[in-house]
């Protein structure tokens, strides 16, 4: 199972400006492929309807449902947090949140992790220090893992400054949950990250170079091969960029 990219959105129906099956409809057709289900005080029953709930939403667009927590809920994604379990269970796609390089170095066989915050956020307000662009290129320099930066990205130049930090996206919480149209900010958020990982095309003496928005490496195509976009990690891109299976 590939890593996420992109937008992923974390959900919290507390603070959701409507039903939260709706609100992920709402980002799901903004363009967002990956959501990760929180909700942790719920009822297991309850989180397992909610859970079916929301995969079958983003089944329609061949989306993945992620569940906070070693339970997947009958799927086979779960984001685990920092403080465990250790080893991670196996699963098809296991990711962890991170804080700082001693968590990331624990880190296994998990496919990803996330870091943050990023910017100060109002979901945990207080909580930090945030790392800033700056040091979210440090942590991604430093670990060979794919890293989605997490925590107060609520704007397009967030998203591209992430992007441009080396991160293979941005997960977002209020941003979407509290939004008046999800779809409009989550197509928003996504049309930033997917304009920061497409290279620019330009015309040089021996023919069509691509020139990087971010920090993507230029590739010159050969006659007949396709352009592709890799980061520095080569980690997978979304279907707006060309991907390579790790």
């Amino acid at each position: 199972m590939t890593a996420p990219s992109g937008v992923v959105v974390l959900t919290d129906r507390l603070v959701a400006g409507g039903a939260l099956d709706r609100v992920v409809a709402g980002a799901v057709a903004g363009g967002v492929r990956w959501v990760v289900l929180r909700e942790k005080d719920l009822p297991r029953a309850e989180r397992a309807a909610l859970a079916a709930d929301l995969r079958a939403i983003l089944a329609e667009v061949d989306g993945t449902l992620i569940v906070a927590g070693p339970d997947p809920l009958g799927g086979d994604a779960v984001h685990l947090p920092a403080a465990g379990p250790y080893p991670p269970p196996a699963h098809g796609l296991v990711g962890r949140s991170c804080h700082h390089q001693t968590e990331l170095n624990r880190l296994t066989t998990e496919h990803y992790a996330t870091v943050s915050p990023i910017w100060p956020t109002k979901t945990k307000p207080g909580y930090g220090p945030p790392l800033g662009p700056d040091g979210l290129r440090k942590l991604v320099e430093a670990t060979p893992m794919p890293l989605l930066a997490l925590g107060g990205i609520e704007t397009p130049d967030q998203v591209t400054a992430c992007v441009e930090a080396g991160a293979v996206g941005v997960a977002v919480l209020g941003a979407v949950m509290r939004a008046k149209d999800p779809a409009e900010t989550a197509a928003t958020l996504t049309s930033a990250y997917a304009k920061a990982v497409t290279p620019e095309l330009t015309q040089t003496r021996r023919g069509v170079t691509q020139v990087p928005r971010s920090g993507l490496r230029p590739t010159v195509p050969t006659q007949g091969s396709s352009l592709t976009a890799r980061s520095g990690h080569g980690r997978p891109q979304p279907p707006t960029a060309t991907r390579e299976e790790q």
